[in-house]
């Protein structure tokens, strides 16, 4: 946890002296009552010093601002160097003094996501903002419901899972719907398909937005060059076509979005320690204890790379897979993809890293953990972050210093 690690209690009598100790810098603030069951004054401020200023000078009696002076007991704060730490710290902070009303406080939102309802025996896909672990696979997060919304409507295309929300029946009776008719839906409303070729069109759903388009890219490519082989060009071409519309569906597919207990990544913030960065574990989707790494820091006799190996290798996700004994065949589709468990803080942690993620600019860096973390251009981030490449005295960019020389301990 961020913790507010500066504070000073505030006298009235000695105002300019308590207000000069204070850092004219951005960070978070909170002023604590002299009436213990009172309740603090939190914020977020690009100057703290002018922030207590502004709450805590001599009251203007014809203004209506908010003054905390006769109050307010003494001030704690921390010193943020991103907008993406200020934000979260004020997060933590909320989350631990305003327990009932801290997400109306962040204006936290749960985050857009694809919803595959695994518990239904014919499975269809929708967007929703509720995650429950229920079986159920989540895919995001998007950066809007409307983004999300465009998104499946140009992927279901490409498969013809149902998408309506009628209770199936299998009646013969029943005059099915305008997919149905164009041939861009099973039916299995009034059994136009079995349950086996409906649960093979839902696997192969889940199997594309699993592997973010590439097990369904992957098969139309063997499909088509098989095709070609055999000279059956028609069928080459028609692939080819499918091939061209699922490229257009996943184009522009944001490297976020993704099965959320597949969600671990490292965001790197520059820290206001100086040479100092602060690394974001998000594992499954949920944020684990912030990481400094100082560099220059002589006193540590493990390089910065295996400090950061040795936190992040241990840490499994909240929300990750769970080793199955069964092999992936004999797994039933709720076992396989499925959500087994959602802390209550999952949606909040993934509403933090989206509102981040598609923030315009955007501070910071991001990198995925896929087969295993990438350390060295982790650690080449650092070096960009820490040290901005600027014009050198020739009038050419000088080059980044590597991570090892930025760390005495690594030579």
């Amino acid at each position: 946890m961020l913790e507010l690690d500066c504070g000073q209690e505030f006298d009235a009598a000695r105002d300019a002296e308590f207000f000069s100790g204070l850092p004219p810098r951005p960070g978070v603030l909170l002023l604590e009552m002299i009436a213990e069951n009172a309740e603090p004054y939190l914020a977020r401020t690009a100057d703290i010093r002018r922030a207590a200023e502004r709450l805590l000078s001599p009251r203007d009696p014809a203004s209506k601002q908010l003054n905390l002076r006769d109050v307010a007991a003494r001030i704690r704060y921390r010193v943020t160097r991103s907008k993406f730490e200020q934000t979260f710290t004020l997060y933590e902070q909320a989350r631990k003094y305003f327990p009932r009303r801290y997400r109306a406080l962040m204006r936290l939102r749960p985050p857009a996501l694809l919803k595959v309802n695994l518990r239904n025996d014919y499975p269809r896909c929708y967007v929703t903002r509720r995650i429950r672990a229920d079986e159920g696979f989540y895919f995001g997060p998007f950066s809007s419901r409307r983004v999300a919304d465009a998104f499946a409507e140009g992927f279901l295309d490409l498969f013809k899972i149902r998408r309506c929300q009628i209770k199936i029946r299998r009646d013969p009776s029943y005059p099915g719907c305008i997919y149905s008719e164009m041939k861009m839906c099973l039916a299995p409303c009034f059994a136009g398909c079995t349950k086996e070729e409906y649960d093979a069109e839902a696997g192969r759903v889940l199997e594309t937005l699993d592997s973010s388009g590439a097990a369904l890219t992957e098969r139309l490519s063997r499909e088509r060059e098989a095709a070609s082989e055999a000279l059956d060009f028609e069928r080459a071409a028609s692939l080819h076509k499918r091939l061209e519309k699922v490229d257009a569906a996943l184009r522009g597919l944001p490297e976020l979005t993704r099965r959320i207990e597949d969600l671990n990544a490292v965001i790197l913030q520059r820290s206001a320690e100086e040479k100092t960065i602060l690394v974001f574990p998000v594992l499954g989707g949920i944020f684990a204890e912030p990481i400094f790494l100082r560099f220059g820091d002589s006193s540590e006799p493990r390089s910065v790379e295996a400090l950061l190996r040795e936190k992040l290798q241990p840490q499994t996700p909240a929300t990750g897979r769970k080793p199955a004994s069964e092999s992936p065949e004999q797994q039933s589709s709720a076992t396989r993809y499925g959500l087994q468990s959602a802390p209550p803080e999952l949606s909040e942690h993934l509403s933090l890293v989206a509102r981040w993620f598609y923030s315009k600019p955007r501070d910071g860096e991001i990198f995925f953990r896929e087969a295993a973390w990438p350390y060295r251009r982790i650690l080449r981030a650092c070096n960009r972050l820490l040290n901005p490449s600027g014009p050198s005295p020739t009038g050419k960019k000088s080059p980044p210093q590597s991570a090892a020389q930025s760390n005495p301990a690594e030579s």
